[in-house]
């Protein structure tokens, strides 16, 4: 009963900051990038909050049981993108000052490129928020109350709600309380499933030695490492909704440090996650690995502990639904909706993101109840989006030089998102099927010079 009181305030409380939020977000720019004020912490947090979701969780902890250390690295790639973003492209992104990545990309090439690139993203990170709605699932069935389905749709109520009132004012200010309270619980879940297991000694006396090896192993060798970095670390170069975080920083020097804070803070949750995963392995070896963390939880914590860490996972899951949920959102009116009715006054544009938000939020939801694990759910959004949109909007930023041109770019996006789109569709035996992510990613490469070769050829 302790843990659902806990569960029941958090969710009220974050309702409540919504209500809170709606009067002050106000205006179109309040909504959508929060007036443009996020500081240093403010951004930082909310970056933080907004990767740490499912992925995090769910995904890195079923990487340590099955592969030991290197399973750090689906969290550890994003590291290596946010440093790149920050030292590259933050300046250059906070300094266009725009609302979406597809305007950004509008401004790169042209209204083709951005229309094929709102599409892809809007269809891509419904895949985003339906693994967070999934793995909130599993987390809250813990509480044994009631069944999974039944808290997959409260979730999505809560998220829906809350950004509908206040949008990126209010998520922005609940992601800077969300990051602290995560961090905290992944250490002491750390802490009291390491006092289970023996520490560090304890492992290694009772895992394969291969679990210890890094950064790679038997199980996972450089072609998954390469993998890794390119179809989930490029999405955090480019991604709308690490781009929606930029938008919203004060100026161009607190978004850059903003993304290289946030990629060193990724370490330490990186290889604690693991650990508790590797742990797991220990403990419930007969589990599916995808509930190694939530297994952890509800076997190793009190009751009321458990349910504040919980609490805290679930603030990460929402940090996370609702950046996406809201990117989308904006995304599908502003680049999209208004291409159609482009007379859309400032508040019918807000009104129809709203709408948006709720459509977006039962579709991902919709998706979340047919979805088998949240990692399927991830990597084929990371996939469809990572071989489709990352190479035309990085050279992009270096058009003149690299004398990329739109049509290159159309191309690009169209050949190399379907042939990674292609590689994860479920049933579909196709050649060389595994290894089509790369496949796209470098045919979208090839694309994009060879067409533009020719078209300026023209």
């Amino acid at each position: 009963m302790i843990q659902l009181t806990i569960i029941a305030v958090y969710f009220l409380a974050i309702i409540g900051v919504g209500v809170w939020s709606k009067r002050r977000a106000g205006s179109q720019n309040g909504f959508f990038i929060a007036h443009r004020r996020g500081t240093l912490p403010l951004i930082t947090g909310s970056i933080v909050a907004t990767a740490i979701g499912g992925s995090a969780l769910v995904v890195t902890s079923k990487l340590g049981f099955e592969l030991g250390l290197p399973g750090a690295w689906w969290l550890l790639v994003g590291s290596v993108g946010l440093v790149l973003l920050g030292v590259f492209f933050a300046r250059r992104v906070r300094g266009a000052a725009l609302y979406t990545l597809p305007e950004l990309v509008e401004r790169q090439y042209d209204r083709r490129v951005s229309l094929a690139s709102a599409i892809l993203i809007v269809v891509a990170w419904i895949g985003v928020v339906a693994g967070q709605i999934v793995a909130a699932g599993s987390f809250l069935s813990i509480l044994g109350i009631g069944s999974t389905t039944f808290w997959v749709v409260i979730f999505t109520a809560v998220v829906v709600v809350y950004a509908i009132l206040g949008g990126q004012f209010s998520i922005i200010r609940t992601d800077v309380f969300q990051a602290p309270i995560f961090f905290v619980g992944v250490f002491i879940v750390l802490a009291l499933v390491f006092s289970r297991v023996g520490g560090l000694d304890g492992l290694k006396a009772s895992l394969p030695l291969s679990y210890f090896s890094f950064p790679t192993n038997p199980a996972f060798d450089w072609k998954m490492l390469l993998s890794f970095l390119i179809l989930v670390g490029a999405t955090y170069v480019v991604g709308p909704d690490m781009y929606s975080r930029l938008f919203c920083a004060k100026g161009e020097k607190t978004a850059m440090q903003s993304a290289i804070l946030s990629a060193f803070l990724f370490i330490p949750l990186a290889f604690a996650i693991t650990l508790i995963g590797m742990s797991a392995k220990v403990l419930y070896p007969q589990i599916v690995p995808g509930d190694a963390f939530p297994q952890v939880i509800s076997e190793v914590l009190s009751p009321g502990l458990s349910g504040l860490v919980i609490a805290a996972v679930i603030a990460a899951l929402m940090s996370s639904a609702d950046t996406c949920l809201l990117s989308q959102s904006v995304i599908l009116t502003e680049d999209i909706i208004k291409r159609v009715y482009p007379a859309l006054d400032e508040g019918k544009t807000v009104l129809l993101t709203r709408l948006s938000l709720i459509g977006l939020g039962l579709v991902a939801l919709g998706l979340a109840l047919t979805l088998k694990t949240v990692y399927e759910s991830l990597l084929f959004a990371y996939t469809a989006f990572t071989c489709g949109l990352v190479v035309p909007v990085i050279a992009g930023f270096y058009k003149d030089k690299l004398k990329v041109t739109p049509r290159g770019a159309l191309s690009a996006l169209i050949g190399g998102g379907t042939i990674g789109l292609l590689g994860k569709i479920p049933g579909l035996d196709l050649p060389l099927k595994g290894d089509l992510g790369l496949i796209g990613f470098a045919v979208s490469a090839i694309l994009l010079f060879g067409v533009s070769f020719l078209t300026r050829k023209r």
